[in-house]
């Protein structure tokens, strides 16, 4: 078995990569808010609030599996502080769409974390 190459980059450094990259990727208007998981040093927290009068915040959980691929997990939506279900067609675009700009970001980021 061999052993998996996860990013050797100090997580504030990443994060803060991050946090100067996703909002560059994603819709106009959208905010997001990157930080460090407290118990997973390979992961983040990101918060995605979507622009206009919606209000839905989406919170993803993404974890590095190797220098290059990220395993992203939604952990919830929210609208209003109010936890919903994402289930629904509509939120579930929202939800490929911030994965797939998520995704984006590693790739972008991938100098950094391919050292």
């Amino acid at each position: 078995m061999s052993k998996v190459e996860v990013p050797a980059v100090n997580q504030e450094d990443l994060v803060k990569a991050w946090q100067d990259t996703l909002p560059t990727l994603l819709n106009e208007g959208d905010r997001s808010t990157v930080v460090g998981d407290a118990i997973n040093g390979q992961a983040l927290r990101i918060e995605i609030a979507t622009a206009g009068r919606t209000g839905y915040v989406f919170d993803f959980q993404c974890t590095y599996v190797d220098s290059r691929e990220v395993k992203v997990d939604l952990i919830d939506v929210e609208i209003d502080n109010r936890t919903i279900d994402e289930r629904n067609e509509t939120i579930q675009q929202l939800v490929d769409d911030y994965v797939r700009h998520i995704h984006e970001c590693a790739q972008a980021l991938h100098e950094m974390t391919n050292r």
